[in-house]
Parts: structure tokens; sequence; C-alpha cells
């Protein structure tokens, strides 16, 4: 299982890069924007200048290109990154040929920075911030040649670009929490709160994930069924506490008895599914003997008294039993019906022992 939850992450990563690479474009306009209404407002002669068209017009052009055309959209990840260094290279080209490395347009270095700490995460927001500090030193060369590499400029770099960095850290920060908060939402939605296995849902779209991926290389894979005998009865005479301390017993036994690359998962109050990847008829067999096995062998003390379990095991296999989820779910949910009848050692749903 532990193969299934990297994998949803990653899923769920690259859905959120997606997502912020579509809407990213709307910062590069805003970044667009507010150089056009510095320069008219405060430089209207620098906004006439051939070189600043020149930069507005190709900034503009890449904006609409990677908004529209779709460009690099199955890789939304080098997306951002690109668009981060255009916008970077746009703040920087501006300031070198109108305006200069004391304007107050030096603070929109913010805007691809931010970008990096919501979208990239820390290792991204250094590497910009060092980019930062880079063109903060090539503006000053240029203004004021090799000479301007001296303790001043060190000073007033400090004073310019702390501010960038404090920016940087606490947006990073807040994007870590934000992100951890996620995904600790997504683990509770995906979880059953008792056994902590996957709930039905999430089986389902995991499932059919194996299922495509098992079907396209010529892959066998089994589900079974699993039901818990009796819980009626053990909670209707002992508590619903130790109702639920059985269906833990049975959540346990199926952790064990599976391997990380399987799926397992309460499908009901009393019911359970495991798929297992890879398994043919005759494996999932042997894992069901294994389970029924295991869990009639695993007393749940309550009270005074020593309670055994049983539960019915069906097993369905791909592609015997059906080409696609649902069917092999109904085949195995059959034999676990079958399974449940027909066995008749331990006889009764439920064995009570005295001590």
């Amino acid at each position: 299982m532990k193969s299934n939850r990297v994998d949803r992450s990653l899923e769920i990563e690259q859905a959120q890069l997606r997502g912020f690479a579509r809407s990213i474009s709307e910062i590069e306009w805003l970044l667009l924007i507010l150089v056009v209404l510095y320069l008219f407002v405060t430089r209207p002669d620098l906004a006439q200048e051939p070189a600043v068209l020149a930069i507005l017009f190709v900034f503009a052009g890449f904006v609409l290109a990677f908004r529209y055309m779709r460009v690099l959209a199955a890789r939304p990840g080098i997306k951002i990154v690109l668009e981060i260094l255009a916008m970077l290279a746009f703040v920087t080209g501006v300031l070198a040929v109108a305006i200069g490395v004391n304007s107050p347009l030096i603070n929109l270095y913010l805007l691809p920075i931010i970008t990096a700490a919501l979208a990239l995460g820390k290792r991204a927001v250094v590497l910009v911030m060092l980019l930062v500090v880079c063109c903060y030193v090539l503006l000053a060369m240029l203004e004021g040649g090799t000479d301007a590499l001296n303790a001043r400029l060190a000073a007033e770099a400090l004073g310019v670009l702390t501010p960038l960095l404090l920016v940087a850290f606490s947006t990073t920060l807040l994007a870590e929490n934000i992100n951890a908060s996620k995904q600790r939402i997504r683990a509770l939605s995906d979880r059953d709160e008792l056994t902590s296995l996957y709930k039905r849902g999430a089986f389902l779209r995991l499932a059919e994930r194996e299922h495509t991926s098992a079907a396209r290389n010529g892959r066998p894979y089994s589900i079974l069924m699993v039901d818990i005998e009796g819980l009626k009865s053990i909670n209707d005479t002992y508590g619903h506490e130790a109702g639920n301390r059985a269906v833990k017993l049975v959540a346990d036994a199926l952790e064990r008895l599976t391997r990380s690359s399987d799926i397992v998962a309460r499908y009901g109050d009393d019911e359970f599914v495991v798929l297992l990847t890879e398994a043919d008829r005759t494996i999932a067999e042997e894992v069901a003997q294994r389970i029924r096995n295991v869990v009639f062998s695993t007393t749940l003390e309550v009270d005074v008294k020593m309670v055994r379990v049983k539960v019915g095991v069906g097993v369905a296999t791909f592609p015997e039993d059906g080409n696609a989820i649902a069917p092999i779910l109904s085949a195995a949910d059959r034999a676990m019906y079958k399974d449940k009848h027909d066995r008749t050692p331990p006889k009764g749903r439920l064995v009570i022992r005295r001590r």
C-alpha cells in the first residue's frame, strides 16, 4: 500500500501543478500591467522607447503563447519554471534599459519569488533568490561598471533584498503548512477512521488504475471479498466496542497477510476487499485460506470470555472472472457468500470459549 500512497501523492501533486500552471498567466498579466502603469504614469518618455516597447511586446507574446497555445501543457512543472524565468528576465530587462537598479520596480521580483514558493517549494525559492541576487548585481554593473562591486553595493543589496528574502521565507512556510493540511485532509477522506484502511471510494479509484495497468501489460490480479460472520451477534451480545475490536482484528490480519503493493480497504460495516496485484487464482486461494486461518486462530477477549471470529472469503481473478473491476467484484462477492454457506468447520458463526 505504500507504493499506492506514493502514486496517489504524485497524482495529486501533478494535478495541483496543472491547476497552478493554468492560472500563472494571471500573475504574468499583473506583472505586465504594473510595469506599463508605472512607465506611463511616471516616465511616459521612457514608455515610448523602442527597447522598452520591444520588451513589453515580447513578454506579452510569451504570456499569450503559453496561455492559449498550451505550450508544455503535459509538463506543468517545466512550464512553471520557464514562466518564472521569463518573469525574472522581464523585470531585469525593464530595469536595465529604462529605469535602473534603484527603481521601486525592483520589488516586482516578489512575483516570481511568490510563484516559486507556492508552486515549487523551498528549493525553487532558494534558486530564484540566487537568480534575483545575480540580476541585482548585473544591473549595478550595467550602471556603474565593475567599480560598482564594492562594500556600498553589498550594503544596498542587503537593504533592498532582505525584505524579498523575508517574504520568500514566509510564503514558503505558509505554502508548506497549507500543503501539509491538505495532505492530512486527503488522508482522512481516503482512510477509514477505525481501521486506517482505504475507504470504498479510494479502493475503487486505485483498483481501476491497477486494472488498466494489468490489462495493458497482460498481468493477472485477484480480488478477495472478506466478510466478518456474526458481527451483529458480537455487537448485540457484547456491545459495539467489542464489535469494533473484531473489525480491527480482521483489518490487522489483512494488513499482515498482504504485500505493500496490494490494496486493502474496508468495503462496508463488516466487509473488506483486497486487491492482490500480479496474483493468479492459485495464489489468491492460498492467501484466502491463510486469512481464514489467521483470523479464526486470533482470539478476541471480551470480559471473561474468549471470542473467535470467523470470516468468509470469496476469490475472483482477472481476466477469468471479468474484463472490468465491477464484474470481478461481483464474482468475488458471489464467491464470498458461497464460501460462507459451504464451509462447515468450525460450525456456527461465532465460537465462544470460557476461560
